[in-house]
């Protein structure tokens, strides 16, 4: 019993590191499956998808909490671990260390990345995990034990990745404001009301207008942000449009969905699989992209895998619904 009460927890801090790093080609396998590497990102990745899913849970909060808490991790990992928001240096900035460069501070590649985790790192993967564990969906998975030690986890990464992983030091002012920025989103996450906005009666949509949202959706995303950038289009009005982007996407998904109140199990399945569909389609194109100085070898078997995935938890969230809706016969008696 103890052993599954576990598989919820366990099944996330997995999944995270392998959508967020693996999957999009951030880590490929020779990196991802490194002893050392896989240690370092599944207590990163995983321990703060629990913390933010347990939080969330706890304060009987929604997914506008979740995705708060999802920026405060972004924050977290690139500004306080990697430093990759400060470091013009930092090894996958590119032109984004010089353009929107302002006191000290990456601003495109900062709210690019907060975005990113979010959504990629934190929520997609929660969701994923849920649906697989649809009847403990509601539950806290995680006691105060748990839940502290995944916290001195976290910090513990967090504190290898400053010392060890690159020399670059933000000022110690920046440093400070970050860490109050990341404290300021946890207490508004905690005081956000659960469901934003009044529930709408819609007519209910096909699941593959979620998809095509959620695919959408992520390639204009990595356009506005990666493209934008060789412009000359001020940095400030790039942001503008990511941020933008962002709220059209929200607000595209609250309507066909009745702002929440018109959904399925399925469609939000097809919303988180659109930005994981992209992953999977550059897949190969990571594996032989010759300018990669990283060993891609494998990418397109992570890929495989990935779609195999997401195919057999279609069909576990489908049956699982059709079991809820017409439990077996000594269920019901």
């Amino acid at each position: 019993m103890a052993i599954k009460k576990l598989l919820p927890p366990a099944a996330l801090f997995f999944l995270a590191p392998a959508i967020a790093e693996l999957l999009s080609g951030s880590a490929p396998p020779a990196e991802f499956f490194n002893p050392f590497g896989f240690v370092l990102l599944t207590t990163l990745y995983g321990s703060g998808a629990i913390l933010a899913r347990e939080l969330t849970v706890r304060w009987q909060k929604g997914w506008v909490s979740l995705f708060v808490l999802g920026a405060a991790y972004g924050i977290i990992e690139e500004g306080l671990m990697v430093k990759s928001f400060f470091d013009p240096n930092w090894i996958d900035l590119g032109v984004l260390g010089s353009y929107g460069r302002w006191a000290g501070v990456n601003w495109v590649w900062s709210i690019e990345l907060m975005l990113y985790h979010a959504v990629i790192s934190i929520a997609i993967p929660i969701l994923l995990t849920e649906l697989i564990f649809l009847n403990r969906r509601d539950d806290a998975w995680i006691g105060r034990g748990g839940f502290i030690s995944l916290s001195a986890l976290l910090a513990a990464d967090v504190a290898f990745g400053y010392f060890f992983l690159t020399e670059y030091r933000p000022s110690t002012v920046l440093y400070i404001l970050t860490v109050a920025v990341v404290a300021a989103l946890v207490l508004i996450a905690r005081h956000l009301p659960h469901q934003p906005l009044a529930p709408k009666a819609v007519t209910v949509r096909h699941s593959f207008w979620f998809w095509l949202t959620g695919f959408l959706g992520t390639i204009a995303f990595f356009l506005v942000f990666m493209g934008l950038s060789h412009t000359t289009l001020h940095p400030c009005i790039t942001i503008l449009i990511g941020i933008g982007l962002a709220a059209l996407v929200i607000w595209v998904v609250m309507r066909i969905s009745g702002n929440g109140a018109a959904w399925t199990e399925m469609h939000k399945l097809a919303l988180a699989s659109g930005p994981l569909s992209l992953f999977i389609l550059l897949t190969p194109i990571h594996e032989f992209d010759v300018t990669r100085a990283d060993n891609t070898a494998g990418m397109t078997l992570v890929g495989l895998a990935a779609l195999a995935f997401l195919l057999w938890l279609w069909w576990w969230v489908k049956n699982s619904r059709a079991r809820l809706v017409n439990p077996p016969a000594e269920a019901r008696s």
